[in-house]
């Protein structure tokens, strides 16, 4: 097992435990999440408080070039991470590349949109309370390690070989934290709204460098150079 991999092993434990904990503040201290109403992040200190900033501190890990520690899957974006391939790059089936991932990442977005709806429907019905709407994006927080791990459906919908070379890779968070768009406050707000800056930085990326996201334009985006081996579950030549 590679170091990135033991180390994703370690991050789900800690996201089950932090599932674990909220649902146990929720059960036996539920002015814990006074903090998501309007302003009351800046009105009272909660264990909440951290969590806020681990998040911040994951989506802009995802802005801001990083050369360790940092899966290649969520940096290949930069520029730093580029390793152009020693021959000419075929920039007419990069094109077509782009294209067809892109149609079905988008096809994604929308399933991921419907299931959004359906919750804000619930929500707005008075099926799901505030508390409730929160702890389904810590639910999707554990969900995003499980993908990466145990096994992911939008590989499938996406025809992914791995996370290394995802499409979507960076969209984890603004799939996460979709829900709290409906709840408001400053805590909800300022996630979400970070979320969706990641967001359009890997977008802008995906239409200004496409060759820094296909394995047949990047190098080190190739089974044999990589060294995440976090999908080894998915790829014969790592296992």
């Amino acid at each position: 097992m590679s170091k990135t991999r033991k180390r994703y092993v370690w991050r789900l434990a800690g996201r089950i435990v932090v599932l674990a904990l909220c649902l146990l503040a929720w059960i036996k201290a539920p002015q814990t999440y006074d903090i998501l109403e309007g302003m009351n992040f800046f009105r009272t200190l909660s264990p909440l408080h951290l969590l806020w900033a681990v998040w911040v501190g994951d989506m802009v890990l995802q802005i801001v070039p990083i050369k360790n520690k940092v899966p290649l899957g969520s940096q290949k974006l930069f520029a730093n991470r580029f390793r152009p391939i020693r021959e000419k790059i075929n920039y007419e089936s990069l094109r077509r590349y782009v294209i067809s991932t892109t149609r079905a990442a988008y096809r994604v977005f929308l399933l991921w949109c419907a299931l959004i709806a359906v919750i804000g429907l619930l929500y707005g019905g008075g099926y799901i309370s505030p508390i409730g709407l929160f702890m389904i994006s810590v639910f999707f927080y554990v969900c995003d390690l499980i993908c990466v791990l145990v096994w992911c459906p939008f590989r499938l919908m996406m025809r992914t070989r791995c996370c290394t070379t995802c499409r979507i890779f960076n969209w984890d968070h603004l799939m996460m934290f979709s829900p709290l768009i409906f709840l408001g406050g400053f805590y909800a707000i300022s996630l979400v709204v970070l979320a969706l800056a990641a967001w359009l930085v890997w977008e802008l990326c995906v239409m200004l460098y496409p060759e820094r996201f296909w394995e047949h334009s990047n190098a080190a985006l190739k089974c044999s150079e990589c060294t995440d081996k976090l999908c080894t579950q998915y790829c014969q030549k790592l296992r």
